[in-house]
């Protein structure tokens, strides 16, 4: 077990120096490398890719090498309030959805959010992915539903980087039909109501929330929602079907995803407007979360293999394939030298204010300060559930279980390596996945001009 030697970040401090930083990359664990040739066509599938002092994984772990790509798919113009412009926030599988829907293999439809300014949620069909990087012959899914606020408003204007996670789930407790459960949040936090839940009609949506995730800090709690498979929920967070986390770049969430079993209908159906969620358990958290503070007491002692503070992840899924599974995270991960300052290498120390040895800050497009890292790469990291077991039950420490392998996402992405400086240091956003069928559904951001691209993956089949 590794010891505790941990410090207050002083928050309070440099609240008014961060603010205006940019969002980091999503992360993975991988060994350093830069992203790869786009020009050939991907594999059936990837090996896995070794960790640094990798163990060998449990036999009842889902590898990379299982996990074998199948094509992709366009998203469509936008409808009611909103569109797919730098989008990927939010996306789930709705096994339900699309009855008239061609007999293909892809069945039901897909909640996603959309422009990331107001984050309103649109309901569209899951057309046959195409194994090509010509956008021209990807199918083009079609809407079901159009963009609408699933939220009762929380989302604004006024928010700076604000974000929605969202997740399907069918009636639990008292309900009577299924919900779209959501996490709202905004770049800087504290402890402010953050989840809810809504219907699926859209033109309807009758948002509940939203409520306060325990005495967690949003940093760790309000982006991306996944399903819990219910035969772990119920050896290991009884009634919690719903996992939940975040994963902030810099050192706020701790160093590395954060992930909460919770079940909101145990506190009421629906709970009241800013009730205090209880029914809930942490399973990943790289730090420690101290009574009104904010951000993560975290040091390298808590910090996941390979961590660095650009990295970033946008979304996650629990993956399930006969008697296998895996709990993963979706992100771009920052590779080489890392920094806080400037995209062109101009560092900017927290404590510059203090002395005024604060550099100028540089011309565009190099005007933006936040977390850079030399490269960055797009790709998924594997957690064995066990491990989470195991520290649900208080059996291991939330920040000892490690990712045990990684799958880089460089052979499918259609734009791999953007431009750099790039506002989309985020390649990749938010994924779903399809229990029964066994698909796995990844959003890659500003692939499609403005707009994502969805790409499908086949599980353990």
């Amino acid at each position: 077990m590794r010891t505790r030697k941990l410090c207050l970040p002083v928050f309070f401090v440099i609240l008014s120096i961060l603010a205006c930083n940019l969002p980091g990359g999503g992360e993975s664990v991988g060994p350093e490398s830069s992203p790869g040739d786009n020009t050939a066509e991907p594999a059936a599938s990837a090996p896995a890719a070794p960790l640094p002092g990798e163990d060998v994984p449990s036999p009842n772990v889902i590898r990379p090498d299982e996990v074998v790509y199948l094509g992709a798919f366009r998203l469509p113009e936008g409808s009611g309030g909103s569109n797919w412009d730098y989008s990927g926030h939010g996306l789930t599988h709705y096994p339900g959805g699309d009855h008239a829907g061609p007999d293909d293999g892809f069945p039901g439809s897909l909640y996603g959010v959309g422009f990331d300014q107001n984050l309103q949620v649109s309901e569209i069909s899951i057309p046959a992915p195409v194994n090509s990087k010509n956008l021209d012959e990807l199918n083009t899914a079609v809407t079901l539903q159009p963009f609408a606020d699933i939220t009762g408003g929380v989302i604004t204007e006024e928010l700076a980087i604000p974000r929605l996670g969202l997740e399907y789930l069918p009636p639990q407790g008292e309900q009577t039909t299924g919900k779209l459960h959501f996490a709202w949040g905004e770049h800087i936090q504290g402890f402010d109501p953050s989840h809810g839940w809504s219907e699926l009609d859209l033109s309807n949506p009758q948002p509940a929330g939203t409520w306060v995730f325990g005495s967690y800090s949003n940093y760790v709690t309000n982006d991306y929602i996944f399903e819990i498979p219910a035969e772990w929920a119920a050896a290991n967070a009884p009634g919690q079907l719903l996992a939940t986390g975040r994963a902030r770049e810099g050192l706020w969430s701790g160093r590395g995803p954060a992930l909460f079993a919770y079940a909101p209908w145990e506190d009421g159906n629906p709970p009241a407007p800013n009730a205090v969620l209880s029914s809930l358990t942490p399973l990943l958290l790289y730090g420690e979360q101290v009574e009104g503070i904010p951000d993560i007491v975290s040091d390298e002692t808590t910090a996941m293999d390979g961590y660095l503070d650009s990295d970033h992840w946008w979304g996650g899924a629990w993956l399930t394939a006969g008697g296998k599974s895996a709990v993963v995270f979706v992100g771009t991960k920052a590779l080489g030298e890392d920094w806080y300052g400037f995209a062109n290498g101009v560092t900017w120390d927290y404590s510059c204010s203090d002395d005024n040895s604060c550099p100028e800050v540089p011309e565009w497009p190099y005007d933006d300060r936040g977390y850079w890292a030399e490269h960055y790469q797009g790709q998924i990291i594997f957690y064995d559930p066990a491990d989470l077991a195991a520290a649900a039950r208080g059996e291991m420490e939330t920040w000892e279980p490690q990712p045990y392998a990684v799958l880089d996402l460089t052979p499918y992405l259609l734009i791999p390596d953007h431009e750099y400086p790039s506002d989309n240091l985020t390649l990749v956003g938010a994924a779903a996945f399809d229990r029964e069928q066994g698909l796995l559904y990844v959003i890659e951001r500003l692939a499609d001009e403005y707009k994502s691209v969805v790409h499908v993956f086949e599980v353990g089949q």
